[in-house]
């Protein structure tokens, strides 16, 4: 399956450091090669690269390794293709515009038999199971608020519904995002974390390459990172719960859930509790 890294901050901030070594794995230390792509959030606008050329080969990937493009919400995507050819269409991150803004979003995993009835406000241009679910998703938004912006806090409310009917169908790991936060969710592997003052030094996992945050940020500053397997040794990643929901802003978790996926985990782990009550459960 394929690789996700989000990064949400207080100030703009270049990904260079964490995207270097996340690029590794499309074919130096992993083999996520089928593609891939990065979206830079600049107030409502959005700057998207995608390629169906691996992050290792392609010139654009380079590009983005030298480019210190800041931003407050970027989300970056390296494929390894289990649904959908290897083409443009099908590279991730995928963007729809909705309430006058661009949403971007990427997954990570595998979904089985998930084939909704969409209107046709929002239609996949590739034939990616990921492309699917983010239409579906939207079409909730449209269904639930109609074509009056929610607040973050209504989005993340109906996203924890939406997730665990789609991880029903099977791997859903996804980072999303409308430049004004990063919604993340994992019903596998995700982890996070924060940075911020003081700043310490990190060493990429990838890459045999650190840095001293101290000296290149500023006490205002603070970056909330988010990928599928930690990128540094020396920092302190928290994994996802399955079935956890978190929203990021201004480089910090906000808004956390446990979504119904980790109770069924837990009730797969302790047949007792499937002979309890709701109530009871909770």
């Amino acid at each position: 399956m394929c690789q996700l890294l989000g990064m949400n901050c207080a100030t703009p901030t270049d990904i260079t450091f964490s995207f270097r070594g996340f690029s590794q794995r499309a074919g130096i230390t992993s083999d996520h090669c089928d593609g891939f792509g990065i979206a830079f959030f600049e107030d409502k606008g959005c700057r998207l690269f995608v390629d169906n050329q691996s992050a290792v080969e392609s010139p654009i990937a380079e590009l983005i390794r030298n480019y210190p493009i800041k931003s407050r919400n970027v989300i970056a995507h390296i494929r390894k293709a289990t649904q959908g050819k290897i083409t443009l269409e099908n590279s991730h991150p995928f963007s729809r515009e909705l309430w006058g803004r661009q949403w971007i979003f990427a997954h990570n995993g595998d979904l089985h038999g998930f084939n909704p009835r969409l209107s046709g406000r929002f239609t996949p241009v590739g034939n990616t199971d990921s492309e699917l679910a983010f239409c579906y998703m939207l079409e909730k938004f449209v269904e639930k608020f109609g074509y009056v912006e929610p607040s973050l806090a209504q989005i993340f409310a109906l996203l924890k519904d939406i997730a665990p009917q789609i991880a029903e169908y099977g791997t859903f790991n996804y980072c999303l995002s409308n430049g004004q936060a990063l919604f993340s969710y994992a019903t596998t592997k995700l982890h996070w974390l924060v940075r911020e003052y003081p700043f310490q030094h990190a060493q990429l996992i990838d890459l045999d390459v650190e840095v001293d945050f101290s000296t290149v940020t500023t006490a205002e500053d603070r970056v909330a990172v988010i990928t599928t397997e930690p990128l540094t040794y020396n920092e302190n990643w928290t994994p996802f719960k399955a079935g956890e929901m978190i929203l990021f802003q201004s480089g910090r978790p906000i808004l956390t859930a446990l979504t119904r996926v980790e109770r069924l985990i837990r009730e797969e782990q302790n047949p007792e509790l499937k002979r309890m009550t709701k109530a009871d459960q909770y």
